[in-house]
């Protein structure tokens, strides 16, 4: 799984180009389900990048359901038939995608806030609470902020109970990662990242009381200033 340069620029989004350049390679090849991807160490080497980078892109592709990552093992390629919906053109997405996307997302994510605030069990807050920390303690890339932004919505998706949510999510996580990467073009990052802590923090201390009237409302909060980032106003009806 050589790439086509010896190394990727180091002012773009590394992990997002890596993520793409191994999906390509793995449908390039043909590889089947089960298979191993190199080590972090030998993709690191082979990209010229650090393995922080490696692994945020194959937290990516874990994300969108196209690998799976077992402890002390590495990363494996997913049978396609178990795979959610994979949809393409997320590289052409402008501003009406993005309205879009921030359309379907609101009705999509308030009710599965609301549900974890329901049903999580003990296991889903570790999860979420895993991913909100890892705003906290940012790892050597600022890549890593995409991959924990990405896995604290997954958590939540979980804790709803109901597959749907996480396939649906799945689906439509290579555009929010899109989303995230234009608001970085409006924001200086450190705001960027203080704004979502703040937003995700909410989410999680509803989910945590187990109240899902106020996880609604976090959940809706946080799309609306999501849309404001990227210079969109979310229209959200309420009865």
């Amino acid at each position: 799984m050589t790439p086509d340069m010896t190394a990727f620029s180091r002012n773009t989004q590394l992990s997002t180009r890596i993520a793409a350049h191994l999906l390509a390679q793995i449908e390039a090849d043909g590889l089947a389900a089960g298979t191993r991807l190199p080590t972090e160490a030998a993709m690191a080497r082979e990209f010229g990048v650090s393995r922080a980078v490696i692994r945020e892109a194959i937290a990516q592709l874990r994300n969108e359901g196209l690998v799976e990552t077992r402890q002390g093992a590495g990363a494996f390629i997913v049978d396609p038939t178990a795979r959610p919906i994979r949809l393409d053109g997320a590289q052409d997405m402008d501003n009406r995608a993005f309205q879009h996307l921030f359309q379907l997302r609101a009705p999509l994510e308030i009710e599965a806030a609301a549900l974890a605030a329901r049903h999580r069990s003990a296991d889903d807050l570790a999860r979420i609470t895993a991913a909100l920390a890892r705003f906290d303690h940012p790892e050597d890339s600022a890549d890593s902020s995409v991959a924990a932004d990405l896995d604290f919505h997954r958590a939540l998706a979980q804790a709803t109970g109901n597959p749907y949510f996480v396939q649906f999510l799945t689906a439509i996580s290579d555009r929010i990662a899109h989303v995230i990467l234009a608001a970085r073009a409006e924001t200086p990052l450190d705001a960027l990242h203080a704004q979502t802590r703040r937003e995700h923090g909410a989410i999680c201390d509803a989910i945590m009381a187990r109240d899902s009237g106020a996880a609604r409302a976090a959940m809706r909060a946080h799309l609306a200033g999501g849309a404001q980032r990227v210079g969109l106003r979310l229209d959200i009806f309420e009865e």
